[in-house]
């Protein structure tokens, strides 16, 4: 079990700034729309710089969406999905396609891997007494993941873990998972449940919960737990998914690919 210290003089949040419409107030970042989902311009250096001020502010429960194409594509079949990409306070660019179009635009740009940027930041951080709160993965999955990065960023403090069940959740157990979160007091809710479902939770929760921050992480709970070999920044993986010999039927898969994440309609558009 994580070491979880407890913090009872964690002070609230400025419930009078907190929007309770879809909209948010206009980004200081630079930013770009690609098939009418706004995405923002930053580096991993610069999400970590904004998620400390926002945890030193705690003026709003504030949420951050790390999306590909399959997000943005997403947001094609579900408008309302494509009003909650919008409404986060963050959309970075977790995937080479988005990043390729953001140069298109002019921007010098990274790719914001979700590992990466978790890792990053609980490195970067460690001495600084933030409290974690991990949510999602299967049963077990969040717990494992804490103690091992308790283990590798020596300092680092776990506010507490909660692995949710795969289906809807009830009112009740809804209100367990609000409640759990509270009463660990977290600076920030790692929130690993996949897109579009992981998105919906967090703004669905951002007015509920007396948190600073929620970052939608996807996969990384599994990545980090089981080492697994990764994408990286600079979309290898993806283009040797696209184009290397795997199976013996990797080459249609190119146009497949370029058709499904919506390469070609969003260059166009």
């Amino acid at each position: 079990m994580p070491v979880m210290r407890p913090k009872p003089d964690t002070p609230r949040l400025n419930a009078n700034s907190v929007a309770l419409s879809p909209e948010r107030e206009s980004s200081v970042f630079p930013e770009f729309r690609v098939l009418g989902v706004t995405v923002h311009a930053v580096q991993i250096s610069g999400v970590v710089a904004q998620i400390e001020a926002w945890i030193r502010e705690r003026a709003a429960c504030h949420f951050v969406s790390l999306t590909g194409m399959h997000g943005v594509m997403e947001a094609q079949h579900d408008p309302g999905f494509k009003e909650i990409l919008n409404a986060g306070d963050m959309v970075v660019p977790d995937g080479m396609p988005l990043v390729w179009l953001g140069r298109r635009h002019g921007f010098e740009m990274r790719r914001v891997y979700g590992p990466e940027l978790m890792a990053s930041f609980c490195e970067q951080t460690a001495a600084k007494g933030y409290r974690h709160f991990f949510c999602g993965g299967a049963p077990g999955v969040a717990e494992d993941l804490a103690c091992r990065f308790i283990s590798r960023f020596p300092g680092m403090v776990t506010a507490g873990t909660y692995s949710p069940p795969f289906r809807t959740l009830t009112q009740e157990e809804d209100r367990e998972i609000i409640h759990t979160i509270e009463d660990a007091h977290p600076d920030i809710v790692w929130v690993g449940l996949s897109t579009p479902k992981q998105e919906r939770w967090m703004f669905e929760h951002r007015d509920r919960l007396n948190v600073p921050v929620l970052v939608g992480v996807g996969a990384a709970f599994d990545f980090h737990r089981a080492h697994r070999t990764g994408a990286g920044v600079d979309g290898r993986s993806w283009l040797g998914m696209a184009f290397s010999p795997v199976a013996g039927a990797a080459a249609p898969l190119a146009p497949l690919l370029a058709l499904r994440s919506g390469i070609c309609g969003a260059c166009l558009a």
